[in-house]
């Protein structure tokens, strides 16, 4: 009767481990600029890994799915791909399955150093976009293999950067608007040339005007949120933030009309009612 017993639960042990090797785990990611072109969108992916893991007789028991999520980060940092790591360290699955290499990588240090952690524990990778072929970074071709394509991932993130700053450049050249909207300023829509805020510039004007009485930053703070003026943002003013408004008055001379140009007294003048606010955030 023993025997019986031991025999029985070896055969379940070999069905079970049998079955855990086929559970597998799908990786799927889009950047921002990605969720809107053809092909590469989250149920996109979702179903080529759906289809590959069928396929290849895998149980694909959870997709992870980062969106709006850039391949600069290490996947351990992002909220799914952390998730992810944190799953297969406690062994939960025997594959991972993503469209392509740059889904989960675009560090080569990052990709090999992660892939050969799991490969150490027996888990296999996935790329469905490379012929569905497993990678073992454990044989010599695996290895060679993986570097080839990681390296390539990383040409591609930086050939990226170097455009990105190219365009920023351009547009620098050009004179358009980089960054959020400043005070006393809006942009009616995207792209559009800043216009006058008039409500804003009449803070800025009470701002000066308390400024070229030679106040202190900390009053004028004070004044401000007494008679109702806000920050930029819907904050209350601070000290640091005044101070900011106050160096960069030339910005709104022209707009603020013959007044704004007697308020040019040094900042030194008043540096004494600046101490003790430095450590204030700057809300402008």
């Amino acid at each position: 009767m023993a025997r019986r017993t031991l025999i029985r639960r070896r055969k379940t042990d070999a069905v079970e481990a049998a079955a855990k090797s086929q559970l597998a785990a799908a990786y799927v990611r889009v950047s921002t600029d990605e969720q809107a072109s053809e092909g590469v969108s989250l149920d996109a992916q979702v179903a080529r890994v759906h289809a590959y893991a069928a396929a290849q007789g895998l149980r694909l028991e959870m997709v992870f799915r980062d969106e709006g999520v850039s391949a600069g980060a290490p996947l351990a940092t992002r909220p799914e791909g952390s998730r992810l790591v944190d799953a297969l360290q406690r062994g939960e699955f025997a594959h991972v399955v993503a469209v392509k290499l740059d889904r989960c990588f675009r560090n080569a240090a990052d990709c090999m150093h992660t892939v050969d952690g799991w490969t150490k524990c027996g888990i296999a990778v996935h790329f469905v976009d490379l012929g569905g072929q497993a990678v073992d970074s454990q044989t010599a071709m695996g290895k060679f293999f993986l570097s080839i394509m990681a390296s390539c991932a990383e040409l591609e993130l930086g050939n990226i950067r170097d455009r990105t700053r190219a365009a920023l450049q351009h547009k620098r050249m050009r004179g358009d608007r980089l960054g959020t909207t400043p005070l006393g300023f809006r942009t009616p829509g995207p792209g559009a040339p800043l216009e006058p805020n008039e409500r804003e510039l009449a803070t800025v004007r009470r701002l000066l005007e308390l400024c070229g009485q030679e106040m202190p930053y900390t009053h004028v703070a004070r004044q401000l949120a007494e008679e109702g003026h806000s920050a930029k943002r819907g904050g209350r003013w601070h000290s640091s933030s005044v101070r900011l408004v106050w160096l960069a008055r030339e910005r709104f001379a022209g707009m603020l009309g013959a007044d704004s140009g007697r308020l040019t007294r040094s900042d030194s003048e008043r540096s004494a009612g600046a101490l003790g606010s430095r450590s204030q955030n700057t809300v402008v």
